[in-house]
């Protein structure tokens, strides 16, 4: 029974995890959706529009044929933009089904197992791990390397490429001092940004007024105080200290080094706004704000973490693993140096009940086992009664070498 709770799947906390798969579609099929009502409104508006203004020109006798003739033209071509527009909706609606087709399909086959022995869950955990990969390379901007694991695996349809690409180039054009991408990006979202209450559209047009006010054109400033009064002063009741500060640098220069108007000349503040879109980017699409596969390995550090783990006698202490005399700290994974920091914010574990052999007893060498298991493997060896064999190392000790572990 011990064996079988050990090896039990918990599908709820791999559906936690797995959240981000399901919820990415289904947020880029309502955005969809707003494009396209959108866009079918906008134009037939202006059809029923131009129609009445022609047919009752028409009927007045002040409209022209020709320019009766003109106007149906025109309504024709704005139509068929339209049509091309909504076909284009239409084929981004179909593979965003395939992909959901496809991501309800990875999941339903967990439910078909039930401990990680079973012989479909390594196959399974394999292309999730692959899926976690991408997802990591992504979001550091390895877009080539993503592109090609995930075409090398198979699994096009369980990652979004197109999404997380998108957002590395306004990502990166930001950090490249440029803000047109990033203010595209607002206009086709700004509806959901102000129910969001983003602060990214507001900072990127006081970025715009910085960069006016780094000339010394006076129509430049003439041009970026009509720009403060356009863009920045409708959000005096949201950011009103915000809005003080960047009215206050028409009275100061670039090389100022009073703060805190130095820091809102600073070079720095790209970086600052290609961070803050990140989140906002993250935020409209349900995705987590860190890695997944930061998110996987955090929980299962956490089953291991003790609070001897981030003692004075860590890692970077000369002193032994405190538990164990002669254990070296490299012998836990959670004090590793590769994830010793990973794990040093997470919570320790919480073991209702542990399953370790009993009468424990240490080998020389610092390896643990039960005293039933090392009998057993010298018995099987050949081994008289005063020496035990390492079920690992297959290094042979003397009885009289052992001792005794208890675990407190």
């Amino acid at each position: 029974m011990a064996d079988y709770e050990e090896t039990k799947i918990n599908q709820e906390a791999h559906l936690l995890l797995d959240q981000p798969l399901l919820r990415l579609p289904y947020e880029l099929l309502r955005k969809n959706l707003r494009n396209a009502r959108f866009q079918a409104d906008k134009d037939a508006t202006f059809v029923k529009n131009l129609l009445k203004e022609t047919a009752t020109g028409s009927l007045n006798a002040k409209t022209s044929p020709e320019d009766v003739v003109k106007n149906l033209d025109v309504m024709i071509t704005r139509m068929r933009g339209l049509k091309r527009k909504l076909s284009a909706c239409a084929d981004e609606e179909d593979r965003l089904y395939r992909h959901l087709e496809a991501r309800v399909a990875h999941l339903s086959e967990l439910s078909t197992m039930h401990t990680v022995e079973d012989v479909k869950y390594e196959a399974w955990s394999r292309k999730r791990l692959d899926r976690l990969m991408v997802d990591y390379l992504l979001r550091h901007g390895y877009n080539a390397s993503a592109t090609a694991l995930a075409e090398d695996r198979g699994i096009q349809e369980l990652v979004d490429i197109d999404t997380f690409v998108a957002m590395s180039n306004i990502r990166n054009s930001l950090l490249n001092g440029s803000f047109t991408e990033a203010l595209a990006w607002c206009t086709d979202n700004k509806k959901a940004l102000r129910e969001m209450k983003s602060k990214l559209e507001f900072m990127l047009r006081c970025q715009q007024f910085i960069e006016m006010m780094r000339t010394d054109s006076p129509a430049r400033m003439n041009e970026a105080i009509a720009h403060a009064k356009r863009f920045i002063i409708p959000f005096n009741d949201t950011y009103q200290s915000e809005v003080s500060q960047v009215a206050a640098l028409l009275a100061y220069r670039p090389d100022t080094t009073m703060e805190p108007y130095a820091s809102w000349y600073s070079p720095k503040r790209w970086a600052l706004l290609a961070d803050i879109f990140t989140e906002a980017h993250n935020q409209l699409l349900g995705l987590p704000t860190f890695p997944l596969l930061h998110i996987a390995l955090s929980s299962g550090l956490s089953a291991l973490k003790t609070p001897a783990c981030h003692s004075t006698h860590g890692p970077s202490s000369s002193q032994p693993f405190p538990n164990f005399t002669g254990i070296s700290a490299n012998l836990c994974p959670i004090c590793s140096t590769e994830l010793n920091e990973l794990a040093r914010g997470i919570p320790y574990a919480q073991h209702s009940r542990s399953y370790v052999d009993s009468d424990l007893l240490m080998l020389p060498n610092g390896r643990v086992y039960g005293k039933a298991r090392l009998q057993e493997y010298a018995s099987k060896a050949g081994l008289g009664e005063d020496q035990v064999k390492d079920l690992v190392t297959s290094e042979i000790f003397p009885t009289d070498k052992l001792r005794r572990v208890y675990i407190t």
